[in-house]
This record gives C-alpha cells, sequence and structure tokens, in this order.
C-alpha cells in the first residue's frame, strides 16, 4: 500500500479528533475508518465508525476548545503504523500524550486503533 495514502488516512483520522461539527467529523471518518473498525484507548473499547464517532463528541464535549496535535511524524510499514500526539487545551497549554500504533485495511482505512495514554512505564 501507498506510504502518503497511509499518511493521509492518519492525518484525516486526527482531523476528524479535532472537528467541532458532527457532519464534518462524519465526513472524515468516512475516507479514514473502516466500517467495522476498533478503537482501543485505557478507557474504551469500540467497534464501528458510528461507534468512533459518538466517543469523539463525547471527548470533545468535556474538554471543549482543546485539539490534538502531532507529536512525531507518522511511521508507516506494511499495513501498520504509529505516530505521537498530544492534546493542547483551549488556553494552549499541554496536556495529555500518546502513542498510537493502527491498522490499515486493503480499502486503505483504519481498521484499527490502539492507544497508550502518557509516558511508558519505568523499568523494574
Amino acid at each position: 500500500m501507498d506510504g502518503n495514502a497511509i499518511t493521509t488516512a492518519v492525518t484525516r483520522y486526527m482531523e476528524a479528533w479535532n472537528e467541532r461539527e458532527a457532519a464534518g467529523r462524519d465526513t472524515l471518518l468516512e475516507q479514514c475508518w473502516s466500517d467495522s473498525g476498533v478503537y482501543l484507548d485505557p478507557n474504551v473499547s469500540l467497534t464501528g465508525r458510528e461507534a468512533l464517532g459518538r466517543y469523539i463528541a463525547k471527548v470533545r464535549a468535556t474538554r471543549p476548545g482543546a485539539r490534538l496535535e502531532f507529536m512525531s511524524g507518522i511511521d508507516v510499514h506494511h499495513n501498520v503504523v504509529r505516530f505521537l500526539w498530544r492534546l493542547v487545551r483551549a488556553d494552549g497549554t499541554p496536556g495529555d500524550t500518546s502513542i498510537d500504533f493502527g491498522e490499515i485495511g486493503p480499502d486503505g482505512r483504519l481498521v484499527k486503533i490502539v492507544g497508550f495514554f502518557g509516558a511508558p512505564p519505568p523499568l523494574g
């Protein structure tokens, strides 16, 4: 699969998290998220584009004016991606950070994202 197409899918995914309007978010998710895509983070496990859209809306409602921004480039090999991002609060201060790992399906859309919040645990 074309690395540029994969990068575009991940970029649209992040744009969906930042989209304030449900219709715009739905359009972005349709472009980048599989109908039956799986999303996992420490707080939730869900399946499907509609479920992800509802979850994004719920998270956005708890953090008005916040946005996500990339903290790294998008690393791609085969059909797998990883990238780092952080929350930027409405006042511009940094919030949570995350590393996400994802899988791209044959149609070029994300079929899975697994997110880990915060710094990795210390050794031992």
